[in-house]
């Protein structure tokens, strides 16, 4: 079980030429399905491992042993995990669980206030303009959802920029990226190590949106102009919490999401100035196969586990 264990606690190392790769080799809605979802699966595996290394050493307490009807001596000599190592693991996977219940917490009521704030937005189509000469545009998920976009936004863009603007953040609304997110964002939470997935996750649902609004409108320079006179806009107006700005569904006003990129809206900008995005097949299969290769190794260290205890069982009960 040690060699796997340990194995999927390294993984979650890769976080940053995953998302490094990701992000540049594969088109945004892949690359947005496949970071999400790795994130979650490395979440767990990770977790998992810790969990493993816990009860590896707490079935070695006599008490528990005596409950479980397992042989000590089979179990010591099965699994050689220390006691200081299960203890960290165990310190490790209760700072997840609590950190995770704790962002659960608070992404469920940011979702319900966000629904609230649409439900309580003016008129009843799915765009609202705000009476706010502050430059703001987001997207607010509820029951319909609404593409909320102040008159300082408007009045920053013309015509074709409008356009722009709507198709992006309509595609938001459309696409659901609000789910994504708070999927890499659950997990970066359990492993602060997958951080770098979770800020790439973000940047690719731009991304998306930017790929969905230049097919909309059919002008990457126009889509791309767009995007940089609304984040210039927004930066020199101020900061409004809002319950989508706690869902992350706002123009980024901050920096890139690895060290040393540059910042997302002029990688988004150079993006939408050059060729539609095409997926690489090789880079594709790379991040699945390390993917799968993480959850082969929690699969196995946990059978391994499991394997461990029924021949500890049968040691002291043989029926």
């Amino acid at each position: 079980m040690r060699f796997f264990v340990y194995a999927t606690l390294f993984f979650p190392l890769a976080s940053v030429p995953l998302a490094r790769i990701a992000t540049a080799r594969l088109h945004p809605r892949c690359a947005t399905w496949l970071l999400s979802g790795a994130s979650v699966v490395l979440a767990a595996t990770s977790c998992g491992a810790l969990g493993l290394l816990a009860m590896a050493a707490l079935i070695r307490i006599p008490l528990l042993a005596q409950l479980g009807h397992w042989s000590s001596t089979v179990v010591d000599s099965g699994d050689s995990t220390s006691a200081a190592v299960a203890l960290v693991a165990g310190v490790l996977f209760g700072a997840a669980l609590l950190a995770t219940a704790v962002f659960v917490v608070g992404r469920t009521r940011a979702l319900v206030d966000a629904f609230a704030h649409a439900r309580g937005l003016p008129g009843s189509g799915a765009y609202v303009v705000l009476r706010d000469r502050g430059a703001d545009a987001y997207t607010v998920p509820g029951w319909p959802g609404r593409v909320v976009v102040s008159e300082g936004m408007l009045d920053a863009l013309d015509r074709p920029g409008r356009q722009a603007l709507l198709a992006h953040e309509n595609a938001h609304l459309t696409e659901r990226h609000y789910v994504y997110t708070t999927a890499a964002r659950l997990a970066a939470a359990a492993n602060p190590l997958l951080r770098p997935l979770a800020g790439a996750v973000e940047y690719a649902v731009e991304r998306w949106a930017d790929e969905d609004a230049a097919r909309t409108v059919g002008d990457r320079h126009q889509v791309a102009t767009a995007v940089a006179r609304a984040a210039l806009a927004a930066q020199h107006s101020p900061a409004r919490f809002t319950p989508a700005v706690a869902l992350g569904a706002v123009f980024s006003r901050n920096g890139g999401f690895l060290p040393g990129d540059a910042g997302p809206v002029p990688r988004r900008v150079a993006a939408l100035l050059g060729p539609a995005p095409r997926t690489s097949l090789i880079a594709l299969a790379s991040a699945l196969a390390l993917v799968a290769v993480a959850g082969f190794s929690a699969l196995e260290a946990a059978h391994d586990l499991h394997a461990l205890l029924s021949l500890a069982h049968h040691a002291v009960d043989p029926r």
